[in-house]
Formats: structure tokens, C-alpha cells, sequence
């Protein structure tokens, strides 16, 4: 399927998310007896769900998107590039409502790919549209459809090669790969603390988009083809 993946159709997805609430004390009393419910069998013996809450942004219900980066490819001059694309802010239902009227204007075929977005991107997206009341972009909704009509590839998936237990960090396969990437600035355990406490948004940002160069960069490789050089990359607002 890769040798034949047609790479026009195909856009590089990755979001970074926070809790919702800033710090445990902020969550509605309701909503903190289910974050404790939900939690109870993740949490170490000792460890309370308020300590628990830093890592509530990796849940959908108790979780928020606050960007979401996307990778373009076009074939210009006999040569691929990579044209990034992110939506970003404090305000979640605009960064899906933006990313939502892009991905109307695509052809309903058009593949996603993302590392691990099987298990997190994609269906994140999906509940947070959900949540916030907005329509499930056609590309992204597989109610009802089977295996083979889901349009939705995952770098990690494809490592795996059937090896369910198997998890490679993005991180990982990019370096034995031999694809270089930038120093890492943060790391999504940082994201929290960046978003909350430093209020850096553009870092946060940055730090996405260096994800999707990252795993444009793998489907490549995966398909046995180079690697797009830096000038070939560029961010578009």
C-alpha cells in the first residue's frame, strides 16, 4: 500500500492537549470524584488523584486540545516539500472549528497520518468534537465503516508489523532511522507545566510541528523514499 500511497492525499496530524482545569483544586467537586473513579486502577497505591491530575490531559473527558499541526506535502521542481499548518489558542472549540472548515475542503479519500494516532490523535479529536457540539469531519468518522475503508495510517502501527504489545516512541524511530530532528526543546510531559505556568503557547506549538516534520519524515522513509531538507519546509499561517 505505501509504494502505491499517493502522497498529495495524505496529511500528517498531531495535537498537543492539557488538562482542563489548571490545578486539581479548580475541578468541579462532581468532576473530581470521576477523575478519581476513572483513575482508581492507573494510579500507584499511594498515589492520590490529585497528584494523578497533571496527567489528566491525555484523557479526552477530563482533557482539552489546545493545537493541532498538520503537514502538507506537494511535488514541485521534481522534489517533495512539507508545508506546515497549525491551529492554536486557549480556546478549544475554535482550534476545531478551524481545523474542521479545512478538512471539509478536502476530497473525502484524504489519509490522515500520525504516530500512535490510532490510540490517541484520532479519536481524541473525534470526543472533543463531540464535546464541544461539532460534526465529525467525514474524513475522520469510520462509524460503520470496515477495516480497509479506514483511511487513517499510524507510523507506529505500521513498526509494529502485527506486534500488539509492541510501543516505539516517535523519538526513537526517527533516531534509527537515521532522520535528523532538532534538539528537543520539551517533551509532552512538559506541555502541561508550558501551557499553564510559562503561558508559552508558541513553544508549544513549535514543539508539535517539529513532531509532524518528524513523522512526515518516517512515512517517507517508510515508503523507501528521502527525506524533504529543511528549506523544502515551511510554516504557513
Amino acid at each position: 500500500m505505501l509504494k502505491t500511497l499517493d502522497l498529495s492525499q495524505v496529511i500528517i496530524l498531531d495535537i498537543e492537549t492539557v488538562p482542563q482545569y489548571q490545578s486539581y483544586d479548580d475541578v468541579p467537586p462532581h468532576m473530581q470524584e470521576l477523575w478519581e473513579n476513572k483513575t482508581s486502577h492507573q494510579r500507584k497505591p499511594d498515589q492520590s488523584a490529585a497528584d494523578f491530575y497533571e496527567r489528566a490531559g491525555i484523557l479526552a473527558e477530563f482533557g482539552k486540545i489546545i493545537c493541532i499541526s498538520l503537514g502538507i506535502f506537494s511535488f514541485q521542481n521534481k522534489s517533495y516539500s512539507l508545508r506546515l499548518k497549525s491551529f492554536a489558542g486557549d480556546n478549544e472549540k475554535e482550534i476545531l472549528e478551524q481545523f474542521s472548515l479545512l478538512i471539509e475542503k478536502q476530497s473525502a479519500s484524504l489519509k490522515f497520518c500520525a504516530h500512535n494516532g490510532k490510540e490517541f490523535d484520532y479519536p481524541y479529536i473525534c470526543r472533543r468534537l463531540l464535546v464541544n457540539s461539532l460534526e465529525i469531519p467525514v474524513q475522520l468518522d469510520i462509524s460503520g465503516k470496515k477495516p480497509w475503508e479506514v483511511n487513517h495510517l499510524d507510523t507506529m502501527e505500521m513498526w509494529k508489523f502485527g506486534d500488539y504489545k509492541h510501543f516505539t516512541s516517535l523519538n526513537l524511530l526517527a533516531t534509527i532511522l537515521n532522520i535528523p530532528t532538532p534538539k528537543d526543546d520539551i517533551d509532552g510531559s512538559q506541555v502541561r507545566q508550558v501551557y499553564y505556568e510559562e503561558k508559552n503557547l508558541d513553544r508549544i506549538v513549535a514543539y508539535c510541528q517539529k513532531d509532524v516534520v518528524t513523522t512526515a519524515q518516517v512515512l517517507l522513509k517508510f515508503k523507501g523514499m528521502d527525506i524533504i531538507p529543511d528549506e523544502n519546509i515551511t510554516i504557513v499561517s
